[in-house]
This record gives structure tokens, C-alpha cells and sequence, in this order.
């Protein structure tokens, strides 16, 4: 037997073992039923802060990334733009020799008219020198041989101009035909110029002949087989709840427990819709869906305000609004999988380790309704033995009364003896024999005779 002491009377109380026992197991079990949450809630913390930290060290880097992409691409249209300056200027050098050539063969051309003109005039004067020499000659043959040789300067002087305006022509196609293989390499050029700036204003994102929900399943089936063999991302048929998003990316250990889940929600608008919707706008609904699809996150991939730039800078951190919620552009779908992707795998140790701490100590599937019908047994036994112990009380309280009443009457008992004690020791001899007058002589003759011992 065990003796208790009651808090609200301070009386001593006993009980047997087992009931000593079952208060001792329940002042046990509340400990360490306070104890293990405590380790489950610091364990869950230092997974958390160690998440977000290497969820924003990612990020850090992924933002890194993308601006050194943005840059590499501007240091490609720099290239590229200088190249086709060096072309340019290449065949304005080119233009610049034909045209220096056309020049050449034209004085060429003057200087054999020059010298055919020189020619005729000293075959001229030679034939005029002869006609003088051969005066005996017949003015006929003279004035035919003259004829003949003035026929003869006068063809190969046309034939000479024929020749020079044909080469002219040929010079003017020639000169035609370079200005407009310029002009169309200069236009293509200039094309490759439009279209890298284009591609520089939508930051490189290709959605030809795609919408942005094929754009992002299609990056994801290319590397589904090598980055994320066993999970899932399809998308979301369930409208039960009235809404729903577009796909849901699940991924599970082997032993069947969830690593991570993501509701994503794609948008995308033509540039000919005339009223322009904001990110914004969709961020209360996905929210609502990811809750109710019971995913851990929410990213909304968006083509919507394409010259903000804090969406074309990177990974948005919408978690000061709604709980888990990021916003990216279709560039960063397979990033932004993987950063969450990793993170969460860096809480999976932790999480492991919590459940290893907790399969050592109890087991966690039968726990919560062992401790309820651990509960309801305590409850029942309590209520019985707070009825009992309360019957004990009064009984107790009447045993006390009862108890009182006696030592009452036993204090007012011993006070009777104690007076009782007092006179027998005040009782002498002298006192039962004074005034009488016997034992007065007798008492004074024993006095005489010396004995005093009375």
C-alpha cells in the first residue's frame, strides 16, 4: 500500500498497486507524450528553415543563371549584329571595287577609241600623203581607196562603240544585278536583327505552333525518362470542387510517401486581346486549388505582362500573400521543378529521421487510438474512483467528526484526572486529620518521643 496525499484536503490517503501504478503510467506517458512532441515540433522546424534556406539559396543561383543567360543572348545579338556590320561593310568594299573596275574598263575603252581615232588620223594622213605621191594615179582610184579606208576607220570605230556600249550594259546589270543581292542580304539580315530582338523581348521562350500547356508537357516528357523516372504530372480532370488547375506534379519515395506536389496553372494571352488580365488575378483561385487538391505548393507559369521586369527577372516569391505560391516564366517550368524538387529531398532526411525516432519509441498506427481508448478507460476509471474517493472523503469527514467528539470527551476526561491527580498529590495526613482532635495528640505524642517521619 501507497500513501497518497489528497491537493484539496492535504489527508493522507492510501492506495494499492495498481492504482498507484496506473496514475504513475499516466504521469509517465503524458511526459513523453510531451517530450516527443516537442522533438516532432523541433525536428519539423529545422527541416522547415533548412528548406527555405536552400530554397533560397536556389533561388539565388537560378536567378544568377538566368541573368547570365540574358546576358549571354546579348553578347550573341552583339556578335551577331557586328558580324553583319563586317558583312555590310564587306560588300560595300565589294560594291566599291565593281564600281572602280566599271570605271577602269571604261577609261580602257576611251583610250582604244583614243587610239583608234589616232589611227584613223594618221591612216588619213598616210593615204593623203600617198594620194599626193601617186599623183599620176586616177582621181577615181583615189577617191575609192580613200572611201574604202574611210569605210574601213568608220566600222571598226563602230564596231569599237557597239563593243564599249555593250560592255556598259554588261557593267550596269552587273552593277544592278550587286545592289540587289546587297539590298536582299541586307534585308534577311536585318530580319535575323528583327527576330533576335524579338526573341529578346520574350526572353526566348518558342511557342510556335504550341500553347503554353503543350510548350511545358512537351519540356517535360523530353527528360521525364532521365530526371523524373517515377513521377507524376498530368493534368487536373477534377472539377468536383467547382474549379480546377491545369496540372499536378506528384513524386513519391519507394516506400509510397510523398516527396512533393505542385498545382501549376499556365497563362497566356495574345497580344491582340484588348483587355489585358494581370498575374494577379489568378492567384486567389490557385490557391483555392492547390488546398484542395492537397498539394504542398502552387506556381503559376505566365506569359501575362510581358514587360514587367520583376517577372522577367526570375523566380516570384508570392509567399508574403498566399502560403507557397511562386510565379515564373515558361523558361523557368523545369527549374523551378527542380529547385522544389531538391529542396524537398533535403527535408526527406530529416522527415525519416523523425519517423525513425518515433517507430523506436511507439507505434505510430495504433498510437492515436490507443491513447484514445487509453483516454476513455481513464476517464471511466476515473470518474468511478473520483466517486469512490469522494464516498471515502465523507466517510472520512463523519470518522473525523465521530473522532472529534470522542477526543472531546477524552480531552475533558483527561482534564478531570488531571485535576483529580492534582488533589490526590495535595492530600496529606495532616490535612484529612486537621480538626480532629485524636490524631492531633496522637500526631503531637509521636513529635515528643522525636519521630518526625509522618
Amino acid at each position: 500500500m501507497n500513501e497518497i496525499r489528497c491537493p484539496k484536503c492535504n489527508e493522507m490517503f492510501k492506495l494499492d498497486e495498481s492504482g498507484f501504478a496506473d496514475i504513475l503510467k499516466q504521469v509517465r506517458d503524458k511526459e513523453f507524450e510531451k517530450e516527443l512532441k516537442n522533438r516532432e515540433k523541433q525536428a519539423v522546424e529545422l527541416a522547415e528553415s533548412k528548406k527555405d534556406t536552400e530554397i533560397t539559396r536556389l533561388q539565388s543561383e537560378l536567378e544568377a543563371l538566368a541573368k547570365q543567360s540574358v546576358a549571354d543572348k546579348n553578347l550573341a545579338l552583339k556578335e551577331a549584329l557586328t558580324n553583319i556590320e563586317k558583312e555590310k561593310d564587306s560588300l560595300g568594299v565589294e560594291l566599291q571595287k565593281k564600281e572602280e573596275e566599271l570605271k577602269r574598263i571604261e577609261a580602257d575603252k576611251l583610250k582604244e577609241i583614243e587610239l583608234a581615232e589616232s589611227k584613223k588620223d594618221a591612216e588619213i594622213t598616210r593615204l593623203q600623203s600617198e594620194l599626193e605621191a601617186t599623183k599620176k594615179q586616177s582621181e577615181t582610184e583615189k577617191s575609192l581607196a580613200l572611201k574604202e579606208a574611210t569605210t574601213s576607220i568608220e566600222k571598226e570605230r563602230d564596231a569599237l562603240a557597239s563593243e564599249l556600249k555593250t560592255k556598259g550594259i554588261e557593267m550596269t546589270l552587273l552593277e544592278s544585278s550587286l545592289k540587289e543581292k546587297y539590298e536582299t542580304e541586307l534585308k534577311s539580315k536585318e530580319e535575323v536583327i528583327a527576330y533576335y530582338k524579338d526573341m529578346k523581348a520574350k526572353l526566348s521562350t518558342k511557342m510556335v505552333g504550341e500553347t503554353l500547356e503543350q510548350h511545358c508537357e512537351t519540356q517535360f516528357n523530353q527528360i521525364r525518362a532521365t530526371a523524373f523516372p517515377t513521377a507524376y504530372f498530368e493534368k487536373d480532370n477534377d472539377a468536383k470542387s467547382g474549379s480546377k488547375g491545369d496540372y499536378i506534379y506528384r513524386e513519391t519515395d519507394e516506400s509510397g510517401n510523398e516527396i512533393i506536389s505542385i498545382m501549376f496553372e499556365m497563362k497566356n494571352e495574345n497580344d491582340e486581346t484588348a483587355t489585358k488580365k494581370k498575374n494577379e488575378d489568378f492567384l486567389k483561385e490557385l490557391d483555392k486549388d492547390r488546398i484542395q487538391k492537397k498539394c504542398e505548393y502552387a506556381v503559376l507559369v505566365s506569359l501575362l505582362e510581358q514587360d514587367s521586369e520583376l517577372y522577367n527577372s526570375g523566380i516570384v516569391d508570392m509567399s508574403y500573400r498566399y502560403q507557397k505560391m511562386y510565379i515564373i516564366r515558361p523558361q523557368f517550368f523545369i527549374p523551378m521543378i527542380t529547385v522544389l524538387r531538391n529542396a524537398a529531398f533535403n527535408s526527406l532526411k530529416y522527415k525519416s529521421e523523425l519517423a525513425i525516432i518515433k517507430s523506436q519509441n511507439i507505434d505510430i498506427s495504433n498510437f492515436e487510438s490507443n491513447i484514445e481508448k487509453f483516454k476513455t478507460g481513464f476517464a471511466r476509471n476515473y470518474d468511478l474512483a473520483s466517486k469512490k474517493f469522494t464516498t471515502a472523503i465523507d466517510e472520512i469527514d463523519k470518522a473525523i467528526k465521530s473522532l472529534e467528539k470522542t477526543k472531546e470527551e477524552l480531552l475533558g476526561s483527561e482534564r478531570n484526572l488531571r485535576l483529580a491527580n492534582e488533589k490526590t498529590e495535595d492530600l496529606t495526613i495532616k490535612k484529612l486529620t486537621k480538626n480532629n482532635p485524636t490524631m492531633i495528640a496522637k500526631f503531637s505524642e509521636l513529635e515528643t518521643k522525636g519521630d518526625t517521619s509522618i
